[in-house]
């Protein structure tokens, strides 16, 4: 059986290679190419072109010999024909890409195809199994795009199951996803899963909104089944509604659609080379079978006179047999020797593994605990500094609040450690620019360089395009924790950060960044060290200058999720210069003289009347004082069952929603609250711990995030921009 399965995988690669010619390989393009152009034309619906740029994707894994990108090419096969109603041929694909990944380490793979395998589990309606299936692949893989769709089909599974409260959450996480290849398809498939969520629930205002907004977006990025989709669903709600001019609009555009889309001549042109496709591959299959056949049926006339042969060594071998078997005795008591010392190491390796799990959980929740009482150090201390105290109070209060923010930055670079040791961290894609992300940056640690007495500059290429793609929050802790370390081993010097632009291909640019001081310096055997938790050169170097030691920790492992790596060059006495390059995106079709400054706003407050969801005593008075000191009332919720309670009762201004409380979350208060009160804005307040996921608030019906200890000032100006510039609102469970 094995032979026959190794023939019939060597026989298929070399079908393969026999439909795709090598000749005809675009050398020019790589398989993300066609991986690109097969995902939109997915979207779009034209199956025919996607299954064009698949075939090419195949090609070049063939002649790459990369079974990675081969087994890829095979699992989106085979969830192009589910699209094509061809449940036997996807499985066909979903068992070749399985055939390779039993001979190779591929996380990203396994993941993959146990979707796949889950969606054809969901195909056959086997509910509960694909969710379990779902669950293994959300498990296997840190890759956005995969995560979300694995969302999308538990969303889906959520909804034939009639579990309404799941499937929102979802929905609402898809329509505000950050995916970097299919937000648009992703946002589309969650509006439209909220509208038919609606729809069973005979909400049929919000099922309305929920569908134009998939229309929207669908007509818009030409996603013709979407847009097919959602004009029969608007055509019912309209119907349902008393709206029949709406409804009769629905239905001439889903006959436009129809007519230029799902035409009998195009899905008879689609099903013929999908089938060409797949027939092609078994007939050579079974052609290479049969040559192979025929050579084994040459070689049993051969195989008379080797047997003769054989026979005259049987004495020979006869005279071996007990010395092999003597060696085969030795060899299996070591067998036994290595099995036993490798379920040593396999213990051991568990145990290490768990104590690492431990770790993380503990200093999680320690972080995580150490955040609310900070926030009464800190609010206290403001409070205190805004009610005139003497020079000798005011004196002790800033040593108070100095301490306060120290600890804070502790706790932060612990909380920053944690997720990226459990994996927790992965890079976001979206629009920033990058000269005022270093503007801010400097601006920030200014102060600092002026207690030192060392000038901070900036020197940045004004080639590098205005408008970038990529995650400028964890941009900014990078360059946060290279400037303020230069600034701090830096007196009476001089701080600068050089951005420049190494190489421009099209939209894909290759920067190069520098952070150089001209400080202590960093003697050459500290050097190879000097990445590590808690290392700072020294005793000496700690105690002077004091500080945790995990900043350039963290440096190098965001890098790392950039797949970038920090240099070092160093010298005591003269300073350092930490260097790396990194490969961004420019973002085009945006005018690059948009003004990206925010200026903060003074909000008049008073009169306003608020609810505190807060559990802690200690938080709720402080709370409230801040916000008299805005002439802002305040009504206090203890729990999350009494601010669902006073949210029906009365009206209010705000909410502001503490998010870790006993008994009934703050997610889940505001999900209840979001059923009766969509308008009220609610502002999470959170001292924001490991597993915490802004998306997940936001879906659940939050409009801001405020973490907790916070700024004062941070804290009005979310209150004002929610009141009085209400955002587009945020789409809640219903």
């Amino acid at each position: 059986m094995k032979v026959k399965n190794f023939l019939f995988v060597l026989t298929f690669m070399l079908a393969l290679q026999m439909l795709f010619p090598q000749e005809k390989i675009a050398s020019d393009k790589d398989i993300n190419f066609y991986f690109s152009e097969a995902r939109t034309y997915r979207n779009q619906n034209d199956l025919n072109l996607a299954l064009a740029a698949l075939t090419t994707a195949a090609q070049i894994a063939e002649k790459n010999e990369d079974e990675k990108a081969l087994i890829d090419t095979y699992l989106k096969f085979s969830l192009l024909y589910l699209d094509l109603n061809k449940p036997e041929s996807s499985y066909f694909y979903s068992e070749r890409a399985f055939v390779l990944l039993r001979d190779i380490a591929y996380p990203y793979g396994n993941a993959y195809h146990t979707y796949i395998e889950a969606v054809l589990l969901f195909y056959k309606q086997n509910h509960y199994q694909a969710l379990n299936m779902l669950d293994d692949a959300n498990q296997l893989t840190n890759d956005r795009n995969l995560k979300n769709y694995i969302l999308l089909a538990q969303a889906q599974i959520y909804l034939n199951l009639e579990r309404y409260d799941n499937a929102s959450i979802n929905f609402n996480a898809l329509v505000v996803n950050n995916d970097a290849y299919e937000k648009e398809h992703l946002s589309t498939l969650g509006y439209l899963g909220l509208a038919k969520l609606n729809y069973a629930n005979e909400n049929w205002e919000e099922s309305a909104k929920y569908a134009e907004d998939a229309l929207r977006i669908a007509d818009a990025n030409n996603f013709a089944k979407e847009v097919f989709d959602t004009n029969i669903l608007l055509s019912e709600i309209y119907e349902k509604l008393g709206r029949y001019d709406a409804a009769l609009a629905n239905n001439k555009n889903l006959l436009r659609v129809k007519d230029s889309v799902f035409t009998i001549e195009k899905l008879k042109t689609e099903a013929k080379n999908a089938d060409k496709i797949t027939i092609d591959q078994m007939n050579e299959t079974i052609r290479k079978q049969d040559e192979d056949i025929a050579k084994l049926g040459e070689s049993v006339n051969r195989s008379e006179i080797t047997a003769i042969l054989t026979s005259a060594f049987l004495t020979i071998i006869s005279l071996l047999a007990v010395s092999l078997y003597r060696n085969n005795q030795i060899k299996l008591k070591t067998n036994d020797l290595l099995q036993t010392k490798n379920k040593e190491l396999q213990s051991a390796r568990d145990s290490a593994v768990q104590a690492m799990e431990t770790k993380t959980n503990f200093l999680s929740t320690v972080s995580h605990e150490l955040r609310t009482p900070l926030y009464a150090v800190t609010g206290l201390t403001h409070l205190l500094l805004e009610e005139n105290p003497s020079e000798n109070q005011k004196e002790h209060l800033k040593a108070l609040k100095f301490s306060g923010d120290y600890l804070l930055n502790f706790i932060n670079d612990i909380l920053q450690i944690n997720k990226i040791d459990a994996d927790k961290l992965e890079p976001l894609i979206t629009e920033f620019h990058l000269k005022k992300v270093l503007m801010d940056v400097i601006n920030s640690l200014t102060q600092s360089a002026k207690e030192n007495k060392t000038k901070l500059t900036l020197k940045y290429d004004e080639n590098i395009p205005h408008n970038l793609m990529s995650d400028p929050m964890k941009l900014s802790q990078i360059f946060i924790n290279l400037v303020g370390n230069a600034i701090k081993f830096t007196k009476n010097g001089e701080v600068t950060v050089i951005a420049k632009l190494v190489e421009a291909q099209a939209e894909d640019l290759t920067l190069y960044f520098e952070v150089k001081d001209n400080g202590i310096g960093i003697s050459e055997e500290m050097q190879k060290d000097i990445f590590d938790s808690f290392e700072q050169g020294s005793i000496q170097i700690n105690r002077e200058y004091g500080g945790t030691g995990l900043g350039l920790t963290i440096v190098k492992s965001l890098l790392g999720l950039f797949d970038s790596k920090i240099n070092l060059k160093s010298q005591v006495g003269k300073g350092s210069s930490f260097f790396f390059e990194l490969d961004l995106k420019s973002k085009d079709g945006i005018v690059d003289d948009i003004s990206f400054e925010i200026a903060p706003k003074e909000y008049d407050f008073t009169g306003l009347h608020v609810m505190v969801v807060e559990d802690n005593k200690i938080n709720q008075v402080i709370t409230k004082k801040m916000l008299a000191k805005k002439e802002i009332s305040c009504d206090i919720a203890s729990n999350g069952t009494d601010a669902i309670e006073l949210a029906q009762n009365n009206s209010y201004d705000a909410i502001l929603m503490d998010i870790h409380m006993p008994g009934i979350s703050g997610e889940e208060a505001t999900i209840e609250i979001r059923k009766f009160d969509k308008r009220t804005p609610i502002i999470a307040l959170t001292a924001i711990s490991l597993d915490d996921s802004l998306e997940s608030f936001y879906a659940a019906g939050c409009d801001d995030v405020v973490t907790k200890p916070f700024k004062p000032e941070v804290f009005y100006q979310k209150i004002g921009e929610n009141i009085f510039e209400p955002k587009t609102v945020k789409k809640s469970v219903s």
